[in-house]
């Protein structure tokens, strides 16, 4: 079938988000319900190494939740999806969405690859720096704020992070929500997505800093903003699919 890639204006961004706005008010229980499991898996992450005495993985964590957000959120897209067809749908009938085309599994399996890479360079960029012993959350920080070798440290690790993370979202901006709306493979899915940032570069900038910026501050009040900026982000995310991509017989 015939994919058409459309051309935006550059403040379409806020209108995915104020169509994801009145998505999370039609499906408050939902939307909620999906906000509180991402923020309670997360801050029982974060207990969780810091007593394992693992804190120096919380940076390196806290950046790849960017790479496996997009298909974490695929039951959000379905609320969204049957919510454009006139139906409410509840959480329980959006946890197996993926069964719609189980190729969304595929899409998964990419990006947590991508997390593995990540978490492994990290590990190395750390090392060439200050050494291989794994260190602990206080000399992580100080490490980074207080030591000769911490801002050329802090340069590479966010150039690195931002182009496995630009990776992540330049192939599933719209690919999964695609995988979700119809019956075609991963490939194609992916081959869409990384045309619309091409179509619509400057938008897509923009688009990944709201994200970004949506999402950091979700974790910077201690998780807990994430119960309404993870499913908001969710359900802009399919409008900003359906904005971007028409098909033949839609």
């Amino acid at each position: 079938m015939p994919i058409v890639i459309h051309r935006v204006s550059p403040d379409r961004p806020w209108a995915w988000l104020a169509a994801g706005w009145r998505d999370f008010r039609q499906a408050q229980t939902a939307a909620l319900t999906y906000g509180a499991i991402v923020a309670l898996l997360s801050l029982g992450l974060t207990l969780g190494l810091y007593q394992a005495q693992m804190g120096y993985l919380l940076l390196p964590l806290a950046a790849g939740f960017m790479l496996v957000g997009p298909i974490l959120a695929t039951g959000l897209y379905q609320i969204s999806r049957l919510l454009d067809r006139g139906r409410i749908d509840s959480f329980s009938g959006s946890i197996d969405a993926w069964r719609q085309n189980p190729q969304i599994l595929g899409m998964g399996v990419i990006l947590m690859l991508l997390l593995l890479a990540w978490v492994r360079i990290a590990f190395l960029i750390f090392a060439l720096f200050f050494g291989a012993t794994p260190p602990s959350w206080g000399l992580l920080v100080t490490g980074t704020l207080l030591s000769a070798d911490g801002i050329p440290f802090l340069i590479v690790g966010c150039l690195v992070g931002g182009a496995l993370a630009s990776l992540a979202f330049a192939i599933s901006v719209v690919s999964i929500p695609m995988l979700l709306d119809r019956d075609v493979n991963a490939v194609t899915a992916i081959l869409t997505s990384l045309a619309v940032v091409r179509e619509n570069l400057l938008v897509m900038i923009g688009w990944g800093a709201l994200i970004t910026l949506f999402t950091a501050a979700g974790i910077a009040l201690g998780f807990l903003g994430l119960m309404l900026t993870y499913p908001l982000l969710g359900f802009a995310s399919w409008h900003a699919y359906r904005d971007l991509v028409t098909l033949e017989d839609d």
